[in-house]
């Protein structure tokens, strides 16, 4: 039976393999998907053991993108884009040398897709504030640009890790690098034409528990305010943005879109996203 897999540290927390059980039960699929705690130095061997067991394939999370990347022997257009990878597949040839691995990098359709189908809000021509230059921005900053906003704004702490990310993207005249204080200074974003119809955070902050790095001042009122993490991670984020005017999203659609697009790399259909996001919202009792 075809084995995937999702790597991370931590990974314990993950619903990655309920959504992929249930993708697997809709379409007729046969595969047995499991989560993998692994070691922070232990990444490379863990895809070694991989490939000689004959693993098909495996998702990545925090804090393996971008060693994901690196390990890969071939990768498309968007993981190229994000220098990170939330996917892989390896390739058994046949050749007696062991599998390839192919990277590729789901996160930012997954993103776009919760946003403008499974929430309803158009992203052509919006003001969007993206926070984070990490591993998660890297993998949904082309999607959101993409997508056709009027601009697009990358703010973190580290001011070259953004500036190197946003290079990358130099083409859309809508990109635009802030370095971010320990709040986001509204003479900076004053500066910059006013405030943000969508504010995603990518940013380690809600994981860590960290207060939230922006100011209030950024939002439009009914502005979408988007937390990439879910759960309990999320409450601090989308408390404020409720607290603030803002309607609040956690990353949970987002989770569940990548993986059908995920899904679909790996077995050639695509699931049914939005019944499977009703399913685990429901179990979880939690809102949007």
């Amino acid at each position: 039976m075809d084995q995937y897999f999702v790597l991370g540290n931590p990974v314990e927390h993950s619903k990655s393999p309920r959504i992929h059980a249930r993708f697997a039960e809709l379409t007729g699929q046969t595969l047995v998907y499991g989560k993998q705690l692994v070691a922070l130095n232990g990444f490379a061997a863990m895809l070694a053991q991989f490939q000689k067991n004959g693993v098909k394939g495996c998702n990545v999370t925090v804090p393996f993108k971008f060693e994901a990347f690196q390990a890969a022997h071939t990768w498309s257009d968007r993981a190229q884009l994000a220098q990170a990878s939330n996917l892989l597949v390896f390739d058994d040839s046949g050749s007696g040398s062991g599998s390839s691995i192919y990277a590729d990098n789901t996160d930012g359709v997954g993103l776009v897709n919760d946003i403008q189908i499974n929430a309803g809000v158009a992203l052509a021509g919006r003001d969007i504030l993206l926070i984070g230059a990490g591993g998660a921005a890297a993998g949904v900053l082309g999607p959101l640009l993409a997508s056709g906003p009027r601009r697009l704004v990358l703010v973190n702490r580290t001011h070259e890790k953004a500036v190197k990310l946003a290079e990358r993207h130099s083409v859309h005249p809508s990109m635009q690098v802030l370095l971010q204080k320990t709040e986001l200074l509204t003479p900076e974003i004053n500066g910059l034409g006013g405030y943000f119809d969508v504010i995603i955070n990518a940013s380690a902050s809600s994981l860590a528990g960290a207060a939230v790095p922006v100011a209030r001042s950024v939002l439009k009122p009914g502005a979408l305010a988007y937390d990439m993490m879910y759960g309990p991670a999320a409450l601090g984020f989308t408390r404020w943005a409720l607290d603030n005017g803002a309607v609040p999203r956690d990353g949970l659609g987002m989770l569940v879109e990548q993986a059908a697009e995920a899904f679909k790399i790996w077995r050639g259909v695509r699931p049914p996203s939005a019944q499977v996001l009703q399913e685990l919202r429901a179990a979880m009792q939690q809102p949007a």
